[in-house]
């Protein structure tokens, strides 16, 4: 980004920038233990998961905190102006990508800790999240970056994971209809599933904010075909 006048206010901007990657990075490590204990049955790292929600909190508040005054003292403009915005929309898809990885977890507490027949095959859900977690790494990857041609990427990950998540609703309905038995298992495993597939929501916002924050391109609710012709070739 350009340099101003005010070296301090450059360090604050980057200090930003990097304190949402730092967020990033913490709610990567909820979404993988989450993933881990649904995959061993560890109830204390569920638990661990679900207590550290509250730094995920903490951390919005901080930064919006911080974003809040920023505008307040320096009244930016133009390009620092997108850099705010960009920042206070990511912490916020941020936190509510912890928000899922904390669902996942209770969610795999109530499975491991009710008496069923029949315990859920997770198989498909590991491969979800690590679509999911590509999803996040590399949106983060972009917003660190400043690179909106790698953010645009994600678009077809995207609808990937969606294509993912239909087939593991179709197979979950499957089951039900097949055996009554399988109803309350099938159904807490839909729940984890849909919060996979919302993670991958959120990364492919935080990916079309950066393309804004680079190209001052607002490209929400434009098809791919769209957004590669106009933001690309602009």
């Amino acid at each position: 980004m350009a340099e101003h006048i005010s070296k301090q206010f450059d360090m604050e901007l980057e200090t930003i920038r990097t304190r949402v990657l730092q967020m990033g990075g913490l709610v990567e490590q909820q979404i993988l233990a989450a993933i881990d204990a649904l995959m061993s049955g560890d109830i204390a790292k569920f638990d661990k998961v679900i207590a550290e929600d509250a730094l995920v909190n903490s951390m919005e508040v901080a930064i919006d905190d911080d974003c809040q005054h920023i505008i307040a003292r320096r009244q930016p403009a133009a390009s620092d102006l997108r850099i705010i915005i960009t920042v206070i929309k990511t912490i916020t898809d941020l936190e509510r990508i912890g928000d899922e990885a904390q669902k996942i977890a209770r969610m795999g507490k109530t499975i491991y800790q009710s008496e069923r027949y029949q315990m859920p095959r997770f198989r498909e859900i590991r491969k979800m999240a690590e679509v999911a977690l590509a999803m996040l790494r590399r949106a983060l990857d972009a917003f660190a970056r400043l690179d909106a041609t790698a953010a645009l990427e994600l678009a077809e990950e995207d609808m990937r994971l969606d294509d993912d998540f239909a087939a593991e609703l179709r197979q979950l309905i499957t089951f039900m209809m097949e055996d009554p038995r399988t109803i309350s298992m099938s159904i807490d495993t839909l729940f984890i599933s849909k919060a996979i597939e919302r993670i991958g929501d959120h990364a492919k916002n935080i990916s079309e904010y950066v393309v804004y924050l680079v190209k001052g391109k607002d490209i929400r609710h434009t098809s791919l075909e769209t957004i590669k012709r106009e933001t690309l070739g602009g």
